[in-house]
């Protein structure tokens, strides 16, 4: 397989890092519009024939569709924040090679009522082309990393085997991981981050479809395995609530996230202060993103590593019936950073977002996964993925809480 990977920032490092040992990936062309990044992974990587470096603006689909040619690859990996997936979802959809993300195409809230109705919707971009790209024989593959990816798989699994009926998918995010030297530092994209969690969460239920809520709604404790423990976790947008429902039977969809009291006091702020806003506006003779400063003055997740410690856990809590018996599971995969630094040299949260789309590589690639359209992870038969997560070095495990 030939792989065209469009951002190597602190997840496309470790996708190509994991990549590395797999003997059927020919080829992986690094490329950023930071090119001194990308050749600083090139660097760790030490094959620069495998691992070819090449400067691209993400925003310009026909500079995409030119390395995808020069490279004749197969596959188009999206590895940037969501705000340029459109131009590089339909650079493959030109180039008539396959797709696949990790985050859909970004929505727009409800004009009149945010808090309460659905705008345009995460993925509808992309769901809205699906019969085109059906029609010219191509897989777009949305959605593949941890959340979403590994936990709609999660999902698809309890349906198929745990469950006989669901009452609620609720995917639940937690984590103990602290940075030294920094009073407040993400570990993930913070513009991914800021974009999520301000935007309205969406929730979906079985007779009022996909609706919205106010952001940090519905607090409630959840307690994570492996000695991360209990932690307050609140509604956010996210991916998988626009999936799920599409191919799993349930009756509810949520998403919780453990952000902690600090971190959405930040959140809070940059809202208030407008330091959120993601268009551009002008400061003296330049103009700027006020979201892409905040990201400028904070660290580069992707050079945190040394400076973490503990563990990261991403799952999906499944509620129903099986044989008439109430259930309740909790199917989940905890990262620890002292394991993925001396593994992968890559920090824990971007290596357990990262093995998921090589993971669905290597599927598509050995033809376990096969498919046309638009389609998210829980379309496809969920044991080849988690068959393979401990070969990866990332075993899930399952916790029954009832």
């Amino acid at each position: 397989m030939k792989v065209l990977l469009v951002g190597v920032g602190g997840v496309g490092e470790a996708i190509a890092q994991i990549a590395k040992p797999r003997k059927w990936v020919e080829q992986v062309v690094l490329a950023d519009y930071n090119l001194d990044r990308a050749k600083e992974v090139q660097k760790k990587l030490k094959s620069p024939k495998r691992f070819p470096v090449e400067w691209v603006d993400a925003s310009k689909q026909k500079l995409i569709e030119k390395l995808a040619r020069k490279y004749k690859v197969d596959l188009i990996m999206n590895a940037c924040d969501p705000s340029f997936n459109e131009p590089i979802f339909e650079a493959a959809f030109n180039v008539g090679c396959n797709y696949m993300d990790m985050a859909m195409t970004l929505s727009k809230p409800h004009p009149k009522k945010p808090f309460e109705k659905c705008g345009v919707k995460l993925g509808d971009y992309q769901f809205a082309r699906a019969k085109e790209w059906k029609k010219k024989g191509l897989l777009c593959l949305v959605g593949l990393g941890v959340e979403p990816g590994m936990a709609d798989v999660f999902a698809k699994y309890a349906e198929k085997h745990l469950f006989d009926e669901i009452d609620e998918v609720g995917i639940r995010d937690g984590a103990n991981i602290e940075i030294k030297g920094y009073e407040f530092a993400p570990n993930f994209s913070i513009w991914t981050t800021i974009e999520e969690c301000l935007n309205p969460p969406v929730i979906w239920e079985k007779d009022r479809g996909w609706f919205t809520t106010e952001p940090f709604s519905e607090p409630e404790v959840f307690e994570f395995p492996e000695g991360i423990g209990p932690q307050e976790v609140v509604n956010v947008e996210h991916e998988e609530v626009l999936l799920v429902p599409r191919w799993v039977k349930t009756k509810r969809a949520t998403f919780k996230y453990g952000l902690g009291n600090q971190f959405i006091g930040v959140l809070k702020t940059l809202h208030m202060i407008g330091l959120d806003n993601k268009e551009k506006i002008k400061v003296k003779d330049v103009e700027v993103a006020p979201r892409d400063v905040v990201a400028a003055c904070l660290p580069d997740p992707a050079h945190l590593g040394h400076l973490m410690s503990g563990k990261t856990c991403a799952g999906t809590w499944v509620k129903g019936k099986k044989d008439g018996v109430e259930k309740e599971v909790y199917l989940y995969q905890v990262a620890d950073n002292a394991e993925c630094m001396e593994k992968w040299n890559c920090q824990a949260v971007v290596a357990q977002t990262a093995f998921n789309a090589v993971i669905g590589w290597d599927l598509i690639e050995h033809e376990e996964w096969k498919g046309t359209g638009v389609l998210g992870p829980e379309a496809f038969e969920p044991e080849p993925f988690m068959e393979k997560m401990a070969d990866y070095g990332f075993p899930y495990g399952i916790k029954v809480i009832k």
